[in-house]
């Protein structure tokens, strides 16, 4: 397959549908330099956008985090996302929204005299981890920490937070793995560097409490899942060496979908019915 820069088709950019390969932006663009940048990327299935509007709305509060605002409402959004999933001529699509502070007047740390832009794609993308999702993912365990609150936006979908989460997935790649798991600064179990975690032990399900990294729509959309089949959820601190009590473990993403995982570092699951069930349920749910 091509490059993404390479493709036949259109991208949505500030307003109008442009070819393909003219979706560029300038070499001085602020977002390239200071990571001005915020995003979603979301799947369509049957030509529908799973829990849409929760993402464009998302988008806008992750720009208000880092300090811009996007020049184009949540409706407006979403009536470009179905015009591009339109043209794209695809049934069951990744799309992705992005939104930057483009080049302007500033080229410095400060950039408010510089206008914000918005692009939408939409493209063909399989099983994010491939044949993992039958057998089970192996993870690495990443050096990289996610990091306080008070020393970034945690909340916020933004490009620059997601530097360290590249760097893991590299390495976990150079190991023979699909992903890496992420601590937190404080040490406790965080997520994998795009997914949120679960695991399971006693026929209840465990997951880290997202006070310092994103609460996906996907992980928000599987706790209510299991809620609505009487499994009791625990949304809580979860610390490394309690790893090895857990009998099962999947990863949540809207690129991932509901993953299974096989191993973490040295420590192994199983791909067991409930993570099965979990992962049907959420097949079902998303083509309704």
């Amino acid at each position: 397959m091509a490059g993404y820069d390479d493709r036949d088709g259109h991208i949505w950019l500030d307003g109008k549908m442009v070819d393909w390969r003219d979706a560029n932006v300038h070499i001085l663009t602020h977002a390239m330099h200071y990571a001005s940048s915020v995003f979603e990327g979301e799947r369509a299935y049957n030509g529908k956008i799973f829990k849409s509007r929760e993402h464009s709305e998302r988008l806008k509060r992750s720009a208000q985090m880092i300090d811009f605002e996007i020049p184009w409402t949540v409706d407006e959004i979403e009536a470009a996302k179905v015009e591009v999933l339109a043209g794209s001529g695809l049934q069951d699509a990744y799309v992705r929204a992005i939104a930057w502070r483009g080049a302007g007047e500033d080229m410095g740390v400060a950039s408010a005299k510089n206008p914000v832009r918005l692009a939408i794609a939409a493209w063909e993308w399989g099983a994010y981890y491939g044949d993992a999702k039958m057998k089970g993912a192996k993870l690495d365990i990443s050096k990289w920490k996610r990091p306080s609150p008070e020393t970034i936006p945690s909340h916020a979908k933004a490009a620059g937070l997601y530097m360290i989460c590249t760097m893991s997935k590299h390495a976990a790649e150079a190991k023979g793995c699909s992903d890496a798991m992420m601590f937190d600064y404080r040490g406790y179990v965080a997520e994998a560097t795009g997914a949120n975690v679960f695991f399971v032990k006693d026929g209840e399900v465990h997951t880290p409490d997202p006070d310092c990294f994103l609460n996906g729509i996907t992980r928000q959309t599987v706790i209510g899942m299991l809620k609505e089949k009487q499994i009791k959820v625990h949304e809580r601190h979860i610390m490394p060496e309690e790893l090895e009590g857990f009998e099962q473990c999947w990863l949540t993403g809207t690129a991932a979908e509901v993953t299974p995982v096989g191993q973490i570092g040295d420590y192994n699951f199983e791909v067991g019915a409930l993570t099965r069930d979990v992962a049907e349920s959420y097949e079902k749910l998303v083509r309704e």
